[in-house]
């Protein structure tokens, strides 16, 4: 799908070394609508297997209901992310073969295609934590996995597949840790501010001094974030969905994705780190 029809209704934001880990659906064979598996629920209006194609995917691999798929009852959709692994996996890994004119490559580019993704959220990540000046100390660390993690990307379809690539997270999970702790450190109050993995669920925590908080893997979903200060909070994992971000500040949040601002309620004074695009459904 060429970017007009890009789910997360976003403009592309480039400039920060990430332009290859962003989604160009126009060169995907539409993987997402089809590899992965769909469960009926507030985020989609059907269930699907792992490779069977959506029933609102066209020929032409467009989505047949784009513009009403939060009507429709898909906003899952609209908030789901890539990190560009659909193009790395259907252009580079495969050739530009697609399923459907090569249907014996579908098995395996299924297969590798959620892999691709994993790697290439870790490069999102690891590619940030570069950049972070508190963090110099981890530099050549944080380079020389982030180095690795790309080697791994060029494996061949067959390597991919066989991957234990929830290792691989793990082991960088514990690198963008130090990171994390580091940066963190910088800002006021931190120690007071942990909340890792917890149920924030509908919590009210409108213009809270969050700076330096641990949110990683917390439960934030419809919870009142109007006008929070989130600088410099870890939000790795952090689910987002409905959360209200109205006139909030995450310029400076580590490890925020365009995925977790979609799936977020937001307004025109909502300020967004630089490398992320304002979603299309927030309020003006």
């Amino acid at each position: 799908m060429p970017d007009t029809d890009r789910p997360s209704g976003t403009e592309r934001r480039g400039g920060d070394g990430r332009d290859a880990l962003r989604a160009d659906c126009g060169s995907c064979f539409a993987l997402c609508c089809v590899a992965l598996t769909l469960t009926r629920s507030a985020d989609f209006a059907v269930n699907k297997a792992a490779g069977t194609p959506c029933r609102n995917l066209q020929e032409d691999f467009r989505c047949g209901i784009h513009s009403r798929l939060r009507t429709e009852g898909f906003p899952g959709c609209t908030v789901y992310d890539c990190f560009g692994a659909g193009q790395k996996v259907s252009v580079e890994i495969f050739g530009g073969r697609d399923w459907r004119a090569a249907p014996e490559t579908a098995q395996r580019m299924f297969e590798v295609f959620p892999v691709v993704r994993q790697l290439h959220e870790l490069l999102w990540y690891l590619t940030e934590a570069a950049t972070l000046a508190p963090a110099r100390s981890l530099r050549g660390e944080i380079r020389r996995t982030l180095e690795a993690t790309e080697a791994l990307t060029r494996l061949d379809a067959a390597a991919l597949a066989e991957l234990d690539v929830a290792a691989h997270r793990g082991e960088v999970a514990v690198l963008l840790g130090r990171v994390s702790e580091l940066v963190r450190a910088t800002a006021p109050g931190r120690k007071k501010r942990s909340h890792r993995g917890g149920d924030l669920m509908g919590a009210r925590l409108g213009k809270a001094d969050l700076r330096g908080a641990d949110l990683r893997g917390a439960y934030l979903i419809a919870a009142d974030l109007g006008g929070a200060d989130l600088r410099l909070a870890d939000l790795i994992g952090a689910d987002f969905r409905d959360a209200d971000l109205s006139g909030a500040d995450l310029t400076g949040a580590l490890f925020l994705t365009q995925a977790q601002v979609n799936a977020a309620r937001g307004s025109g004074t909502t300020r967004l780190p630089a490398s992320l695009g304002r979603p299309a459904h927030w309020t003006a």
